[in-house]
């Protein structure tokens, strides 16, 4: 074999080998970088509401069976939203709390509504049985509903259990004026020191702006 014919083939298997280790690389970086914009797309549509965004409504199966949404509170002022579960140690902390709210708060126009965001196939203690068997137990006079789908939680960003959210009615919309925690002490009510919802409420109540819009929400994980 002469050299041309030598260099010609060494040329060659230079080529192939570069096409099979370079040609890969390539088509990792081209997924990273897909996955990398596709990434930031979730985030950004699961980055939630802000104070003074518009929440949109919705329409999920409650513990007696029917549909409930927010427009079925003809004469509401507002909401006070909260993403809760069964099994979450924190969330039952404030089960006790969060009845309180509503009975306090539903007759001035301010109902609570709780939704249950997590994954049942992962959580079965979360699934629809054991949320009735929970309310029926707790008493809750409030309407405990089921995200199914898993598509409201993420249209708030809520990101625990239990994450709260005090809605105020408008012709505009239900104005989102504070996201956080229920109060300051998770461990005991008769230790807390600021009750964030009820002072976003009555702050609303009285025709005031809230003073404190958004605060840590201390609990688990919602389970996806």
């Amino acid at each position: 074999m002469n050299f041309s014919k030598k260099n010609h083939e060494l040329h060659k298997t230079n080529k192939i080998i570069v096409s099979k280790i370079f040609k890969p690389i390539a088509i990792l970086a081209v997924v990273l970088l897909v996955s990398a914009f596709t990434a930031n797309k979730i985030i950004s549509d699961e980055k939630g509401y802000d104070i003074g965004d518009i929440a949109t409504d919705f329409k999920l199966e409650n513990i007696d069976g029917n549909k409930v949404s927010m427009s079925d509170y003809k004469d509401a002022k507002g909401f006070i939203i909260t993403f809760t579960c069964n099994t979450c140690p924190y969330a039952v902390l404030y089960e006790d709390r969060l009845e309180a709210l509503n009975k306090k708060y539903a007759p001035e126009g301010y109902p609570v509504i709780a939704i249950m965001p997590n994954n049942t196939d992962i959580m079965p203690g979360d699934n629809m049985e054991a949320m009735k068997t929970r309310a029926k137990e707790k008493g809750f006079t409030f309407p405990y509903l089921l995200d199914q789908e898993q598509n409201i939680f993420p249209q708030y960003g809520a990101a625990k259990t239990p994450h709260m959210y005090v809605l105020q009615k408008t012709s505009e919309g239900n104005i989102v004026k504070y996201i956080g925690a229920i109060d300051d002490n998770y461990k005991d009510a008769d230790l807390v020191n600021t009750k964030y919802v009820e002072n976003a409420v009555d702050a609303l109540l009285k025709g005031e702006e809230v003073t404190e819009t958004k605060t840590r929400a201390i609990g688990c994980t919602i389970k996806v």
